[in-house]
C-alpha cells in the first residue's frame, strides 16, 4: 500500500521546533540557500508509528487478496464451463492484479519510506526507481477500471441478451479481451519512455507519479489528461452497465415472468450484479479524487495558477492517493462478502426477522380487535339500557302517575 505519513519536525535540526514548516518549503530553502553542509541530517525520518502503519496495511491487503483469490479459484473450478466462468476468470484475473499492484509498489514505497524518502529539492529527478514506481502506480490504477468496466459490460449483454451472449461470449474470447486490457494499460504505463509526459517524486517524497505540480509541461498535461479520461470513462460505461442489469432484474421480477430458463441462473445473476455494483462504488469512491485532483492540479500548474497554493494541492494529491490504495484492500471483501452463500444467509435473517414480527402481530391483533369490539358492545348496551329507562320515565310524566317524593 502507498502509505504516506508526516515526517518529525526534527529530522531538520536547522529549523526552529517552535515553526510549523511544510516540507515543500524546506525545500525552497535549501534550493535558495543553497546544498547543506555534509555534517547536516537533511534526510527524512520516518516515525515509529508510520512505519507500523505501513506494515499492517501492507498485511491486511495481503490477506485480503489471498481469501478472495481463493474463493474465485475454487469457483471458477466448479463453473468452468457454465457461463458464469467468463465473469470469474474476469473477478480473478482483477483479484490477481490487485494482489500484485498492493505488494510490488508497496514494497517500493516502504523502502523509499524506511531510507528516508527523497529530499523536496530532487522531486524533479527522475530516476530508474521513480519510472518504475510511477508506471507502475498507472498500469495497475488503469487495470482495475478496465476490468472492471469489462466485466459489467459482459454481464450486461448476458441479462440483457442471453442467446447473443452465448454465442458471443467464450473462454477464449474472455482470454483474449483480458490480454488486451493488460496491454492497452501497459501502453498507457510507458508513454513516459517515448517523451510524452512524465513521472516525478510526489510530496512527501515516498512516491511517485505523472509529473502535475514539477515544472509541468503540455505532454504531462496530455499525459494526465489520458489517465483520468480513461479511468472516468471505465467508471462511467460500468455505471451504465450495471444500472441496465439491475433495472432488467427488477423489472423482470415485477412482471412476475423469468428473463432466464433456470432460476440458478437468475440467483448468480443477481450474485455477479451485487458485486459489480460493490466493485464500481469502491472503484468510484477510491479513484475518483486522484483522477480529479491529479487533472485539476496539472491544469493549474501549467497555466501557472497555483500560486501560494502549492501545498494545498500537495495535501489534495497525497489524499487522493491514500484514497486509491484502498481500492486493492476493499475490492477482495466485495467477493468475500458479497457471495450467494453471504447474500443467501442474509436473506434468511431478514426473512426469519420479518416472520418473527408478522407472528406476534398476529397473535395481538386479534385479542386487542376482540376486547375493543366486547368494550364497544358493553358501551352499546349500557346506553341502550339508560335510553329505555329514560323513555319510561317520560311516559309515567306524561301519563299522570308519576308521584314526586315530598321532603
Amino acid at each position: 500500500m502507498f502509505a504516506l505519513s508526516r515526517y518529525n519536525s526534527s529530522a531538520f535540526p536547522h529549523l526552529p521546533r517552535s515553526s510549523a514548516v511544510t516540507v515543500a518549503e524546506v525545500g525552497m530553502r535549501e534550493n535558495v540557500d543553497g546544498p547543506s553542509q555534509p555534517g547536516n541530517n537533511t534526510s527524512l525520518q520516518p516515525t515509529t508509528a508510520g512505519i507500523f502503519v505501513v506494515t499492517l496495511s501492507m498485511t491486511l491487503g495481503i490477506i485480503s487478496n489471498i481469501v478472495a483469490l481463493c474463493i474465485l479459484v475454487s469457483a471458477y473450478m466448479r463453473q468452468r464451463r457454465r457461463k458464469k466462468a467468463t465473469f470469474l476468470l474476469f473477478a480473478t484475473s482483477l483479484v490477481v492484479t490487485d494482489f500484485v499492484g498492493h505488494l510490488v509498489p508497496g514494497a517500493l514505497v516502504l523502502r523509499l519510506y524506511l531510507n528516508g524518502g527523497v529530499r523536496p529539492k530532487d522531486f524533479n529527478s527522475s530516476d530508474s526507481l521513480c519510472q518504475f514506481l510511477g508506471g507502475s502506480m498507472v498500469f495497475f490504477g488503469l487495470c482495475p477500471l478496465f476490468l472492471g468496466c469489462a466485466m459489467a459490460a459482459e454481464r450486461c449483454l448476458g441479462i440483457t441478451k442471453p442467446l447473443l451472449h452465448s454465442t458471443l461470449i467464450t473462454k477464449s474470447r474472455g482470454k483474449t479481451c483480458l490480454s488486451i486490457i493488460w496491454m492497452a494499460a501497459l501502453c498507457v504505463a510507458l508513454l513516459p519512455c517515448f517523451k510524452l509526459g512524465s513521472y516525478a517524486y510526489q510530496n512527501p517524497g515516498t512516491w511517485c507519479f505523472i509529473n502535475v505540480l514539477n515544472r509541468t509541461e503540455k505532454t504531462d498535461v496530455a499525459f494526465m489528461m489520458l489517465f483520468s479520461g480513461l479511468g472516468l470513462a471505465s467508471l462511467g460505461v460500468a455505471l451504465v452497465c450495471n444500472t441496465i442489469s439491475g433495472l432488467t432484474l427488477m423489472l423482470a421480477r415485477v412482471r412476475g415472468r423469468r428473463p432466464f430458463s433456470h432460476c440458478s441462473n437468475k440467483s448468480h445473476d443477481i450474485e455477479m450484479v451485487a458485486q459489480l455494483v460493490g466493485i464500481m462504488i469502491t472503484s468510484c469512491i477510491c479513484w475518483c479524487p486522484l483522477l480529479i485532483f491529479g487533472l485539476r492540479s496539472a491544469l493549474h500548474s501549467y497555466s501557472g495558477s497555483i500560486g501560494d497554493n502549492l501545498s494545498s494541492y500537495q495535501t489534495l494529491m497525497t489524499t487522493g492517493v491514500r484514497l486509491a490504495t484502498w481500492n486493492q484492500i476493499l475490492d477482495p471483501w466485495v467477493y468475500i462478502l458479497l457471495r450467494r452463500a453471504v447474500l443467501h444467509k442474509i436473506y434468511l435473517i431478514v426473512k426469519c426477522q420479518a416472520r418473527l414480527k408478522s407472528s406476534k402481530l398476529g397473535r395481538w391483533e386479534p385479542t386487542a380487535f376482540a376486547s375493543s369490539v366486547n368494550k364497544a358492545v358493553d358501551q352499546g348496551s349500557a346506553g341502550m339500557r339508560c335510553l329505555s329507562q329514560q323513555s319510561k320515565l317520560d311516559s309515567q310524566i306524561c301519563g299522570g302517575t308519576f308521584t314526586p317524593v315530598k321532603i
